[in-house]
């Protein structure tokens, strides 16, 4: 996404950059344990919730999307290589399965093809249908299924507790 780009408005809603008073925004839908059931991290605490909005306002790769003034959801978006970017997505409970995420994202992807990308990719767990039932959704196509290829947590003897990513792409051609 291009530099210096603060605000990008939809039919819905508003995707702008994060400021550390969105903390309470974050911090109601991060700590829902439904939320970020497929996330590399546990539900998060207020003192979690500053600390991360700082960062994220600090971040050309976070972007807060918001329904009038109420962060609903946060989209990540990074160049990883030239001309090929990641995208991933996190959005509260209580407005999923309403279009707003594949609202976001479409405007996203709408902002970085036209930018060059060549390429955009995700990741998820094979068990998050509604993350790869959206990326099917914006037109990517699953590319691979990692078997037992990243960890997040360990048993309690300290074994990692392997699981599995389902890879999915889109290319500026299969936009058009």
């Amino acid at each position: 996404m291009e530099k210096g780009t603060k605000k990008i408005k939809t039919e819905r809603l508003i995707i702008r950059k994060f400021v550390p008073n969105d903390w309470p925004d974050l911090l109601e839908y991060l700590s829902d344990a439904r939320v970020v059931k497929y996330e590399p991290y546990e539900p998060i605490n207020q003192q979690q919730s500053k600390e991360i909005a700082l960062s994220h306002s600090e971040s050309d790769e976070f972007w807060a999307v918001c329904l009038k003034d109420k962060v609903i959801g946060n989209i990540y978006l990074e160049e990883v290589v030239e001309d090929s970017w990641e995208i991933g997505f996190v959005f509260h409970y209580d407005y999923q399965h309403q279009g707003y995420a594949y609202e976001a994202a479409s405007m996203m992807l709408d902002q970085v093809f036209a930018q060059g990308a060549h390429r955009i990719f995700a990741e998820c767990h094979p068990d998050n249908q509604s993350s790869w039932r959206l990326l099917e959704k914006l037109g990517f196509t699953k590319e691979a299924h990692l078997r037992k290829n990243i960890f997040f947590n360990k048993a309690e003897d300290g074994t990692p507790l392997w699981q599995d990513t389902l890879v999915y792409g889109l290319l500026t051609e299969d936009r058009a």
